[in-house]
């Protein structure tokens, strides 16, 4: 690559003053506040029409307004308020002060680089990865210099080069064959004697001090615009800049291959989401189905097969419904009270519905041209085109106004006419009057024509180049020249003035150029500025590009810091390649604004050849501070150095944020778009000619064919359990990169084989595609993890995503949050996971309704914020413009919403009701206006209104706003939302997104863990929606109607949900819901640590489902109270849970059952470890507040455990379990909590005694109308026989003894203590005559009292359970028969094994014993001894924990024995004991075993 850089063969002395950078923080203090030019940024009427007039007419102003959603930084810095239009020119530029600084270079200087060489094979990058652009080699292509020539006019004009200090840093990732340089080799200029000559080709030579360079044989002008040819700009529809111009066509072409006619594409209807059928969940499996229809009133009872077609389930229906033959194809069936319809080509449990229902669905069926799909695209919207500057216009784009620049270019071309007009006349007058004057006559319009350069600079951002100064410098001077001075010249006068109004037009034309390329505008050029066009005598092989100037420093700057200096990074894949710091720290100058003039040559130790293109350079900008003569960061930029695979050439400019500096991880080109304008900027002038990438044609270099040995390949296979390469250290990662090819899909993952590679150096990057290119996906999921920010690679990216494209569209939904966060690291907007992501949404309403919500949220992100408004404005037009009005609706509820909460919180305590009654009428008057609304939550629910006497809001620190709204379809119910704004809801959509996808994994496997997962989405800063569940009610409210210790009570929740579920059948399915429930939130919660955990984050259903909710604390950051952990359980699994689940310690085996459920639940998940730390990973970037680093993904990789084998995490959950189970701070949390909701007045006295209001009215068919004592049983003497007689009059018949009926009055009298109750009749109240008699007549008494007495005594649990046992719970306490059809359980003592035997190596898990007892019959504290007979060298004993006082103990304890040679003549000999005595005891003869397997085991009563 060539450079054109002047030298100075006498290089000057080391400027003084110079500032290292040892001290440099960001400076992000609060500057006073000023006035200075930020351009225009709106249409000025006044200025449109007019024809610009003399100096002495002008009465009209012009004013600049702000600029659209400026950051508050830089308005604290430059102003808010605009600037009068005569403020800009009130000043005469002091030309004399333009004090522009030499080009000097920085880096390395080329004389001590290795030799130039041309590429040759072998040595580029990628054979070869650049093509050189502009030299002689005949294997590069000839390219056209840069169009602006900036670059090669700012090369002039330069008086010479400096030399000063500097410091270059070189990174450990650099390739090994660039070894660092160090200071001593540089070899000393003044000895060498061709000073800064041996930076560039000897053969480019220029004239000095000249604004465009002067005719030689190297150089010739090209294109140049006739003298007096004025500026123009014309509109660009499309936009200026090429890269959104070029993403702009893009998108119309994807938008093309989806017509308005494909009514598969374009349905416009909402369809149920489905999965893969879970073949293992329905075995056999019938739903229970209601099918109404528009025809019939009736609705059809069907109970079709799990596996059974949606379209076959159609055709059934319409055979059953009419007498002639319907086609199934024209017909559809949609969920009642939703707009989702079911897919026809799709079996019934693969819907999402049918696998999470157990109820009866509703369904209805309906003609396919009856209900259009109202949000599908139309012809319309097929004939539109794509403007995305014109949808960007009022976000951020537009900084400027095309209107308000012509129309100063105008004012320019009106004022040099007028000029050369003048000098013209004056001219032709007699020489005589000329000599009289001595002088020439005083030019009016010069200062006109300073002062529209002056406007025009400042309509673009205060830019004013070089060029531009000097060409107004020189139209100064010889406006002043005397006229003797322009005789002695060849020219006359006016053909000097020509010639410097030519030049000063030219440097114009070329900045708005320049401009207009840099940044997105709406206009350009009438006609392309002349350009220079040079003979490149060479190439340079190093990257060196200038920096100019940085513009439109603001005042506060200038006068706070002395100097300003700049640094220059390399980055790569997050990490540094290199680093040159810049000594030179110039202060500002002044001409129509501050700027600082550095013009200083850059020059990187590195070949162009050797760097990845997906190279990121990175400017940051210093100020050093006047008083503390520190080095302050105060701005930065970054842009790609290979866009568009070439390198850039010519002059850029770049605008810089004051925004802090992001991770390095986070450098890629969308971090900061340096071509959205902002008050600061910096131009750059890169070399002329450009290197383009050239894709390889790599070849697989495998020579090493033999086999690793076997241990090794189990090395591999441990390695790869990490799951990703930021939890291997670089040991392991050069272990697995070394036995790369025989790493598979089996025994590894490509993301971690990927990201084991030792660099990106060219034959590192060829072996990473040979893998690529070789690999078998064992699930499309498997390539989320090559779309990190460690793989900024686009081939491997490119891969990622076909292997994404082959998911379903649902399946895509479920990681559609992840792919929003991988667009930050693509390469440019063009990409094919942008083009994935709008496929996507042009085929399915849900995934675009999903996507605009993820990308509204995501632009109130720190960075990346213009690709996520250009992307969102590429799937508006793609949506068509009748999804665009929905979502525009929603938008306005979401801000109606945001408002009433606003509103809400602000008010007192005391008005906020009145406050939220009056802001509901606005909504009301919103659904007046619109009809209807889809919700942002889920857009098949559409509504239509509020209903107001529901809507209230929540006491806890956010007040959220409970809505519920009308539904639209008529068929459905109110739907109620919790509208939340002051929390960001993102991290609780995250957790619930994994929490779904361990979800899906357990149904594909065939476990149904009852899951409730609730749907949560923010629509914005610290906004969302929450969907609430029907009948939830949290654990603290069941608490608070215990009384005061409710929490430490143990049968708390088993006693509400036999409140609730009287019936045996109700009871029965709630208590499986809680068993399947609770089990899996241990499990979520155990792996993501979620924190905060209290009886107001767990909810219970009276279906006995539990889950819980707010994720504000997770990954272990637990919240401390004086230092202490609150969370001090690994989960949530207290006494009471397992009360109820083992009811009422009545049935321990339940408690087996648990456990079991539990660690069969962790052991599915682990084996998807690698997706779920690939989700978590790509959100490292997403700025959640507890999501940030490597340590975060490795909590929730050690809570996984993917190293352990299922017998090793088997046992560890256990553990895990009973920790959680013995945690008694958890209850005292869980008191401190309720607590703090009770009423001060409660605290003075008992709690009342009063159920919930939803369990005191009870369904009449439940409640118990008289009961007759009958008599004795004839076949048990000591036994009432009793007749219940229900209020529908039905009767059954009973067994009741008179100690149960005093338990029963017992258990009255502890549960209503301060009700008036019946006296019980006892044994010494009867008389010692007839007693049998006298006992029947008085417990008949008794009864009639409690059934005719208090409501909540008759219709209570204890109660109604005593007299209807047949019907309710068979482990009633108090129920003593067993139903003679079912045989009795296996009451011998057993103990349960599961063993291996791999290399010698034998485990035992002992998993449980059960029926266990001591020789009196009381529960043992129980441990198992275990030895291995025989053993070479001694008997080996082994012990597991002791579990105290139960019956049937868990322990899930493994025993490893080392050294054992085969199974054959081996007994295993197991003991139970309690503490010292014999419980039970059996041998087992090893070889007789089945490995890999559960099997109980019977226990003997003594030892063989």
């Amino acid at each position: 690559m060539a450079y054109n850089w002047q030298t100075e063969p006498n290089r000057a002395e080391p400027q003084e003053g110079g500032h290292d950078h040892q001290q440099c923080h960001h400076a992000d203090q609060h500057l006073s506040s000023r006035q200075v030019r930020l351009g225009f940024d709106q249409l000025v009427e006044e200025l449109s029409n007019k024809t610009p007039l003399p100096e002495d007419e002008k009465e009209g102003t012009c004013f600049v307004p702000d600029t659209p959603n400026l950051d508050s930084k830089w308005q604290s810095i430059y102003g808010p308020h605009p600037r009068h239009f005569n403020e800009f020119t009130s000043q005469s530029p002091h030309f004399s002060q333009l004090p522009f600084g030499k080009a000097s270079a920085i880096g390395f200087n080329p004389a001590v680089l290795p030799a130039h060489q041309f590429i040759h094979e072998g040595a580029s990058w990628r054979n070869p990865t650049r093509k050189y652009h502009g030299g002689e080699d005949p294997r590069f292509s000839a390219l056209t210099p840069s169009s602006t020539g900036l670059d090669k006019c700012h090369q002039q004009g330069q008086s010479g080069t400096e030399h000063c200090n500097y410091y270059v840093e070189l990174e450990n990732n650099i390739p090994h064959h660039y070894s660092p340089y160090s200071m001593d080799s540089i070899p000393d200029s003044e000895e060498k004697g061709s000073g800064d000559a041996d930076l560039v080709e000897p053969s480019l030579v220029f004239s000095k001090d000249s604004f465009l360079p002067r005719a030689s044989e190297n150089m010739s002008v090209e294109s140049t615009e006739p003298i007096g040819c004025p500026l123009e700009i014309v509109e660009a529809p499309q936009g200026s800049n090429k890269s959104l111009a070029s993403f702009c066509n893009n998108v119309t072409k994807i938008r093309g291959l989806y017509h308005a006619s494909d009514t598969n594409s374009n349905s416009g209807k909402i369809w149920a989401i489905t999965t893969a059928y879970p073949s293992r969940l329905f075995a056999d499996t019938q739903f229970r189905v209601k099918i109404s229809t528009d025809n019939s009133a009736q609705l059809l009872l069907l109970k079709p097969p799990a596996n059974y077609l949606v379209k076959d389930l159609i055709a059934e229906i319409l055979l059953l419904c009419a007498n002639e033959q319907l086609s199934p194809k024209e017909y559809l069936l949609s969920i009642c009270g939703s707009e989702e319809f079911l897919q026809t080509d799709h079996c019934l449990g693969s819907h999402k519905i049918f696998q999470k229902s157990k109820s009866v669905i509703q369904l209805h069926l309906q003609r396919s041209r009856d209900t259009p799909g109202k949000l599908s695209r139309k012809r319309d919207d097929d004939r539109s085109r794509v403007h995305l500057n014109q949808l960007l216009e009022f976000t951020h784009i537009w900084k400027i106004s095309r209107q308000c620049l012509s129309t100063v270019m105008k004012s320019y071309n009106l004022h040099v006419e007028h000029l050369l007009k003048t000098q013209e006349d004056v001219e032709e007058k007699p020489l005589s009057s000329m000599f009289s004057c001595g002088r020439h006559p005083p030019q009016p319009h010069g200062n006109d024509i300073i002062e529209d350069v002056r406007n025009i600079c400042s309509v673009l951002g205060c830019i004013e180049t070089k060029q531009v100064s000097d060409a107004v410098k020189e139209l100064t001077l010889i406006l002043q020249r005397p006229s003797q001075t322009s005789r002695s010249l060849s020219f006359t006068p006016l053909g000097f003035i020509e010639n410097v109004t030519s030049e000063l037009s030219r440097s114009l034309h070329q900045l708005v150029d320049v401009y207009c390329s840099s940044f997105c505008t709406d206009f350009r050029p009438a006609r392309a500025p002349g350009g220079v066009s040079r003979d490149h005598a060479g190439l340079h092989s190093h990257l060196s590009f200038t920096v100019c100037s940085l513009h439109n420093v603001p005042e506060t700057w200038a006068h706070s810091y002395k100097a300003f200096s700049f640094s220059c990074w390399l980055t790569y894949a997050g990490k540094k390649l290199c680093q040159v710091k810049s000594c030179r720290s110039l202060p500002v100058t002044k001409s129509f604004s501050f700027s600082v003039n550095w013009n200083e040559i850059i020059n990187f130790p590195l070949e162009i050849k050797s760097l990845p293109r997906e190279s990121m350079l990175v400017i940051k900008l210093f100020g050093i501070d006047s008083a503390t003569h520190s080095a302050n960061l105060l701005a930065w930029t970054c842009l790609p150095l290979f866009p568009k695979e070439k390198s850039p050439l010519g002059s850029r400019l770049l605008s810089m944020t004051l925004q802090s500096e992001p991770p390095i991880e986070m450098m890629a080109p969308g971090v900061w778009d340096g071509s959205q304008p902002t008050p600061l900027t910096l131009q750059i002038d890169f070399p002329a000619a450009t290197w383009e990438y050239v894709k390889p044609e790599t070849e697989e270099n495998r020579t090493d064919h033999q086999e690793p040995p076997r241990e090794c390949l189990k090395h591999i296979a441990r390695l790869s359990q990490k799951q990703s390469p930021l939890l291997l250290s670089v040991e392991k990662r050069r272990y697995l990169w070394f036995y790369r090819f025989y790493c598979n899909n089996e025994n590894s993952s490509l993301p971690l084989v990927l990201g084991s590679a030792p660099g990106w150096d060219e034959g590192t990057v060829s072996e990473m595609h040979a893998v690529l290119r070789r690999w078998t996906f064992s699930h499309p999921l498997e390539a989320l993890g090559l779309l990190t920010s460690r793989f900024p690679d686009q081939d491997i990216r490119e891969v990622a995503v076909q292997q994404l494209d082959n998911l379903l569209t649902d399946e895509l939904l479920d990681c559609l949050p992840q792919l929003v966060q991988a667009v930050k690291f693509e390469w440019s907007l063009e990409s094919p996971l942008v083009e994935l992501l709008l496929h996507r949404s042009l085929q399915s309403i849900r995934v675009a309704h999903r996507l605009f919500w993820l990308l509204r949220d995501a632009q109130g992100e720190d960075y990346f914020k213009s690709w996520y408004q250009e992307l969102l404005a590429a799937l508006q037009f793609c949506a068509g413009e009748a999804l665009i009005e929905e979502l525009s609706k929603e938008q306005k509820l979401v801000k109606l919403l945001g408002d009433i909460g606003e509103k809400v919180k602000s008010a007192g305590d005391a008005q906020r009701k009145d406050v939220l009654k009056k802001e509901i009428g606005s909504l009301e008057e919103f659904f007046k206006d619109i009809k209807t609304c889809h919700l942002p939550l889920n857009p098949a629910l559409c509504v239509k209104g509020i209903d107001r006497d529901a809507c209230s809001y929540f006491t806890s620190n956010a007040l959220p706003l409970k809505i519920t709204f009308i539904n639209a379809n008529p068929m459905g119910k109110n739907i109620s939302v919790i509208f939340k704004a002051g929390d960001d809801l993102r991290q609780d959509m995250l957790v619930l997104q994994i929490i779904q996808v361990m979800d899906n994994v357990w149904l594909q496997e065939g476990l149904d863990m009852q899951m409730i997962i609730y749907g949560c989405l923010a629509t914005g800063k610290a906004q969302g929606f929450i969907e609430m569940v029907p009948d939830a009610v949290t654990l603290a409210k069941i608490h608070l109607h215990s009384g005061l210790i409710g929490p430490l009570k143990e049968n708390t929740i088993k006693k509400w949900f036999s409140q609730h579920n009287h019936l045996k059948e109700d009871y029965e399915k709630a208590l499986r819901n809680f068993f399947y429930s609770c089990a899996g939130w241990c499990v979520v919660t155990f792996i993501l640590g979620v924190c905060d955990r209290h009886n107001d984050n767990i909810m219970l259903t009276k279906s006995g489902h539990m889950f819980h909710i707010d994720f504000g604390k997770f990954l272990g950051h637990a919240q401390t109270f004086g230092g202490i952990k609150r969370d001090r359980a690994p989960f949530i699994f207290t006494s009471e849970m397992e009360y109820f689940i083992t009811e009422g310690g009545k049935n321990t085996q339940h408690f087996q059952d648990f456990v079991e459920l539990c660690c069969r639940a962790y052991n599915i998940v682990r084996k998807h470890s690698q997706l779920l730390l690939s989700l978590l990973e790509m959100m490292l970037h997403a700025g959640l507040p507890e999501l940030r680093g490597i340590e975060d993904l490795k909590y929730v990789h050690d809570n996984l455990r993917p190293q352990d084998t299922d017998l090793e995490a088997t046992s560890h959950f256990t553990t895990k379990i009973k920790q959680s189970l013995e945690c008694f701070p958890v209850k005292l949390n869980n008191l401190i909590h309720t607590l703090a909701q009770m009423p001060a007045f409660s605290l003075a006295r008992p709690a009342p005694q009063t159920p919930p209001q939803e369990c005191c009215v009870l369904n009449k068919t439940r409640t118990i109308q008289r009961v007759t004592i009958l008599g004795f049983s004839k076949t048990h003497s000591n036994l009432y026989l009793i007749e219940v007689t229900r209020s529908d009059n039905r009767k059954n018949l009973a067994k009741k003894s008179f100690e149960q009926f005093y338990r029963l009055h017992s258990q009255i009298q502890k549960q209503f203590p301060l009700l008036t109750l019946p006296e019980f009749p006892h044994w010494w109240h009867l008389p010692f005559t007839d007693s049998h008699h006298e006992r029947i007549r008085d417990l008949s008494h008794y009864v009639e009292q409690v059934l005719h007495g208090s409501y909540e005594v008759a219709n209570s649990d204890c109660v109604l359970s005593f007299f209807l046992s047949e019907h309710i719970q068979q482990t009633l306490e108090d129920s003593p028969f067993v139903d003679p059809g079912d045989h009795s359980p296996d009451k011998s003592p057993q103990v349960q094994l599961l063993m291996t035997y791999e290399d010698t190596k034998l485990t035992i898990l002992v998993k449980h014993l059960k029926n266990i007892h001591l020789p009196d019959g009381s529960a043992p504290s129980a441990h198992v001894e275990i030895y291995l007979l025989p053993h070479p060298s001694e008997v080996r004993r082994k012990k597991t924990k002791c579990v105290p006082k139960c019956t049937d103990p868990t322990y899930n304890e493994i025993v490893v024995y080392d050294d054992v040679s085969g199974l054959q003549g081996h007994v295993l000999m197991l003991i139970v004991k309690s503490k010292t005595v014999f419980v039970g005891a059996v041998n087992i003869q090893l070889c007789s075993v089945p490995l890999n397997e559960e099997k109980w085991y019977p226990l003997g009563n003594s030892i063989i």
